[in-house]
């Protein structure tokens, strides 16, 4: 009885384990879903006017706060060296609450709570703004090709 206990555990696990790999995977529709929100303000396109906030082409390869014609707040400003250039996790913590991580800033967007809709939407952004693989994506591909 034990060994059936035992062996229904590991039946449970192994099934379990790749559903819960899967879940934590980004999906690109939620994450354009929740750029809706976003969209009044942004643009994602190369060459695309600014709006009432910056056009975010390429805002994971320079630094923050520095996009071409575009007036930003003195809090970004100033917090943009700090910060330096968007990172998935950085980027992650500002959506989370934007007034907080950047004390002074013109962004009126509250945040987003749940993290599941910070990671779709990052995904999403670089997807859309011609962004390279995010890190930790790049080192799961070569240790794929590497098996």
């Amino acid at each position: 009885m034990n060994q059936l206990v035992k062996g229904l555990s590991i039946l449970g696990l192994s099934l379990a384990l790749p559903l819960a790999a899967h879940a934590s995977e980004p999906d690109l529709g939620k994450g354009a879903k929740v750029f809706k929100k976003c969209a009044a303000c942004h643009t994602l396109g190369e060459g695309e006017d600014n709006k009432i906030g910056p056009n975010l082409y390429g805002m994971f390869e320079r630094p923050v706060a520095s996009a071409a014609d575009f007036n930003f707040s003195d809090g970004m400003t100033a917090r943009a060296a700090e910060i330096g250039t968007w990172t998935d996790e950085n980027l992650a913590e500002y959506l989370t609450k934007p007034r907080d991580y950047v004390p002074g800033t013109n962004m009126s967007f509250v945040g987003l709570r749940k993290e599941k809709d910070r990671i779709n939407l990052i995904a999403y952004l670089r997807q859309e703004t011609g962004a390279p693989v995010a890190e930790a994506e790049s080192d799961k591909e070569q240790e794929d090709e590497a098996e």
